[in-house]
């Protein structure tokens, strides 16, 4: 990266997670996470300073302030300079602690931790080794620290790859993730204790699986290109973790307790989203593309789980996304944005392959809206919100909701587009995206792209960003995406002339296919994350053309989500809710979703349910091959068809009984 980007803003964490909405209580709460302690307090939201045209945090110390409780942790002066994170831990498991021994040459102190009970200090020696000999192995940095009823859990970094450069500091994905316990100090006698362990177990496993986590030592991940250059130098000596963006910081609550302990080197910010780049030659001129997705936590959630906005006006599945561009001296970016349609709506699982939408609270859509786009106003300026939803049916309704709810507060610099995409593109005519094109360039074009020269002079700057929707925010939201970032890429490389004024990416085949597989990946990324599988509709931005491929494994895909959604997602959601903080306590253990009797819900789990609708459909597929040719098939075919009629109303009825919905109860705020 060119010189002169640099520091970041002084607005940190923590800042408080969103209430739950509507959807949370109707369809969560089995039994209350009464284990958990220090969880789901009231954080403070970033202040209104941070936005696109910087922070403006007082000089000296810096303060954040915690709930009632909690201690104001005083930062360090910006005179002194941040220290350098460890980079590489040997850590060894004695029998009564784990040790963290620095091994890059930054520091000659240990830091301990006690199994017992996860408290920490800082030693000059390890202990003795006694007669047993203790584990060891090379650690990369230290994730945070999860502190519940049953024991301190800390999450360390196993394993990890390069991806690539951010303003020439190297990044970093996680690709293992280990959760060390602390609680040997309690006992697990009792069967209440055994019951919450084995509970436990399942969120902690499902933790150590996440994905798609970031992270540099060197340079603030969480921030744009033009943020970073805007904000100046002088704050690069605050500490990495001071400088994030809360929005983006996914390890914000476990860092608390690091924090507490004024464990700076320790203090590891991570992302979670994509990182990805390539390095191509256009004409004589050798250009690099790197795209990155930050994913926001303020609603963060799992496809069916977390839906529309909260209160608060956070979006589900909100991701930032950047493209960076290097060429000639010259670096360029340009930020979009993505996030479910902001206000209250929900799509319960109950077995059923597209459940139905409701719109809950309509009278409360406008107020939740206009904080949304408020919100994104101060941190990007102006918004141009691209609609491609369908016109009819379910998705039809919200999008009238949609439009009816930000008619009010439109603007010069708020601006609604509604392109209905399956109805235009259907399912292979994608190149149709250019009518969309023509509606919104006037827009790009005002609000153009962020580019500075090689000496860090500002050039151009980003006031505009575009916010595309459609109803998971993946597939269709991708394509068009693509598509824009693809326009902006050609008349940056138009401006620094690596291109001619009518020349295009598609003129050069190499750089044109391997920028379609940049995208193809990064909403992979996304869609893996959200919905459990890739994206559908990449074979279009993979290829730039559909494929009988490309259509059956949207098909795979599809049914794969099915089952995620319905048989794996809601664990996934209590890990993800857990990790971000977002429980509390003293959660009402009257909270529980009301149970049907029966002997098929006591003893039939909701794989079985699942199983019974999948068997009768064979069954009956099977017996219709043979019906015309014996009257005695055609009954059998007919049977079935009544047992799959049946089987499946029984369960779309009891559907919420055999998902695996979120066992826990969100805390309200």
């Amino acid at each position: 990266m060119a010189s002169g980007a640099a520091g970041v803003t002084g607005c940190v964490l923590p800042s408080r997670p969103p209430p739950a909405n509507h959807v949370d209580s109707r369809i969560r709460g089995i039994r209350s996470l009464r284990f958990i302690q220090n969880c789901g307090r009231p954080r403070l939201p970033c202040a209104d300073t941070c936005h696109l045209s910087g922070c403006a945090p007082a000089r000296g110390h810096l303060t954040v302030a915690h709930a009632e409780g909690y201690p104001t942790m005083d930062g360090t002066n910006d005179a002194n300079p941040s220290p350098k994170l460890h980079t590489r831990l040997r850590l060894w498991e004695f029998p009564d602690c784990y040790v963290f021994e620095p091994i890059d040459g930054l520091a000659d102190l240990y830091l301990s931790v006690s199994r017992a009970n996860g408290t920490m200090n800082l030693v000059e020696e390890l202990p003795p080794r006694g007669s047993s000999t203790p584990k060891v192995q090379t650690v990369y940095g230290v994730i945070g620290v999860l502190k519940l009823a049953v024991g301190s859990y800390f999450l360390v970094i196993t394993d990890r790859d390069c991806v690539g450069s951010y303003m020439g500091h190297a990044i970093f994905k996680v690709t293992g993730l280990k959760v060390l316990p602390c609680n040997n100090a309690l006992s697990t006698t009792s069967s209440e204790q055994k019951k919450m362990e084995t509970e436990f177990s399942e969120l902690l496993d499902a933790a150590e699986r996440t994905i798609g986590l970031h992270f540099s030592y060197d340079i603030n991940l969480t921030l744009s290109a033009q943020r970073l250059h805007d904000l100046g130098d002088e704050y690069k000596s605050l500490p990495l973790w001071r400088q994030a963006e809360p929005r983006f910081l996914w390890n914000s609550y476990l860092l608390e307790p690091l924090i507490e302990n004024k464990l700076n080197q320790y203090l590891l910010p991570v992302i979670q989203g994509s990182f990805q780049n390539i390095h191509a030659e256009v004409g004589s001129e050798k250009v690099n593309v790197t795209l990155i997705a930050r994913r926001c936590t303020r609603r963060i959630g799992t496809r069916m789980w977390r839906r529309g906005a909260d209160a608060e006006g956070y979006a589900a599945n909100f991701v930032e996304s950047e493209q960076i561009m290097q060429s000639k001296g010259f670096t360029a970016s340009y930020v979009q944005v993505r996030g479910s349609m902001p206000f209250l709506w929900e799509q319960i699982v109950d077995l059923t392959y597209k459940p139905s939408f409701d719109i809950v609270r309509q009278e409360e859509a406008p107020r939740v809206l206009e904080r949304h786009f408020h919100d994104l106003q101060k941190k990007y300026g102006a918004v141009l919100a691209v609609d491609l939803v369908n016109t009819g049916g379910g998705e039809g309704r919200l999008r009238q909701r949609y439009a009816k709810s930000i008619e009010p507060i439109l603007s010069e610099d708020l601006r609604y587009v509604h392109f209905d995409f399956h109805r235009v593109c259907g399912h292979v005519h994608f190149e149709r995206l250019s009518q969309l094109y023509e509606q919104i360039k006037d827009y790009l074009k005002k609000h153009r792209y962020f580019l500075i020269n090689d000496k860090g002079e500002k050039i151009e700057e980003q006031t505009g960003t575009v916010r595309t929707n459609c109803i998971d925010c993946l597939d269709r939201t991708n394509v068009t995406q693509s598509m824009i970032g693809r326009k902006i890429l050609e008349s940056q490389l138009q401006r620094i002339e690596v291109l001619g004024v009518d020349d295009t990416i598609s003129n050069h085949p190499a750089f044109d296919t391997n920028y379609k597989i940049l995208w193809a990946n990064h909403g992979d990324a996304i869609s893996i994350q959200y919905s459990g599988t890739p994206a559908l509709k990449g074979d279009f931005v993979r290829y730039g053309k559909r494929t009988t491929q490309g259509i059956l494994n949207d098909l795979r895909n599809a049914l794969g989500r099915y089952y995620l959604n319905n048989f794996v997602d809601g664990t996934k959601q209590d890990a993800m809710d857990l990790l971000q903080g977002n429980y509390m306590t003293s959660v009402s253990r009257d909270m529980a979703v009301p149970r049907k009797g029966g002997l098929l819900e006591n003893y039939a789990s909701f794989r079985l349910a699942f199983a019974l609708v999948m068997g009768a459909l064979m069954f009956m597929m099977m017996s219709l091959r043979h019906a015309r040719n014996d009257v005695r098939h055609l009954l059998l075919s007919l049977l079935w068809a009544g047992l799959c009629i049946g089987i499946t109303h029984f369960v779309r009825s009891n559907g919420r009984t055999f998902t695996n919905r979120p066992r826990f109860h969100q805390s309200r705020h």
